[in-house]
């Protein structure tokens, strides 16, 4: 099935690895150029060689996406070599804060709303104007069913996960009338590279809440995003993709 989004210039965030690489990929296998931003160079280099080795285009830039000065250089840069970009995933966050909120540090909970939150407005904002003039632009941000239903000991992330959501109903009623789609996913356990580090009883525990008994494939996630930066999906913006595997859904 054809997508429509050949040629596209999409920047996903956070994609030197985990979710976003699959999407990277996927995305490239659609004819997308990608750039790959994250703040590991490894990583960087390693999805860039990946794909331009099947035979896509990408670029590769090393990116902190709480700092707005280092986002508008990577654009002006993506601008001169290609164009400015029409599709942005938002996949960049930070998931290692878990502590009761009496028992939280301040300065983890400023930088997870930095990373998570602030960061994902700066890039949103920085790729809204050029969407804008040119008429089109697709952009999905990664929530979370933490951010969606809060999370014990998640303060922190489930408080960035949901004013993300907040966000991107607020994106898509500003870029409507110019053909910008704003949409969240909300995700639930993901079988990434890092999922085996978390506890095993708890791994446990979240896969039962599930209706399948499992995490989510990488590629059952990233089926989805793709979907949603494609010409396929014009007509949905402003809403949430639950992608939870029923882990949201009332259980005795």
């Amino acid at each position: 099935m054809d997508l429509g989004i050949k040629d596209r210039v999409a920047l996903v965030t956070g994609s030197g690895g985990g979710l976003g690489r699959i999407v990277s990929l996927k995305l490239a296998q659609e004819g997308c150029k990608l750039v790959i931003a994250d703040v590991k160079k490894e990583g960087v280099d390693k999805v860039v060689e990946e794909i331009k080795g099947l035979g896509g285009e990408a670029i590769g830039y090393l990116c902190d996406i709480t700092k707005p000065e280092q986002i508008d250089e990577m654009l002006k840069d993506i601008t001169a070599k290609w164009k400015a970009v029409d599709i942005l995933v938002n996949n960049a966050a930070v998931l290692d804060n878990m502590a009761p909120i009496e028992k939280m540090k301040d300065n983890l909970w400023l930088r997870d709303i930095a990373v998570n939150l602030t960061g994902t407005y700066y890039v949103t904002k920085a790729c809204f104007t050029a969407m804008k003039a040119q008429n089109w632009g697709r952009i999905i941000t990664m929530s979370s069913v933490a951010g969606a239903l809060g999370g014990f000991g998640q303060a922190s992330y489930s408080a960035s996960k949901s004013g993300v959501i907040g966000l991107m109903r607020t994106v898509a009623l500003e870029g409507g009338r110019n053909n910008i789609t704003a949409n969240s996913i909300v995700a639930g356990i993901i079988a990434t590279e890092i999922y085996p580090t978390i506890r095993e009883d708890m791994r446990q525990r979240l896969e039962k809440r599930t209706v399948f008994m499992r995490p989510a494939k990488p590629d059952e996630i990233a089926d989805s995003i793709v979907y949603l930066c494609s010409e396929r999906a014009s007509y949905v913006t402003g809403t949430e993709m639950y992608l939870t595997g029923g882990i949201h859904l009332f259980t005795f």
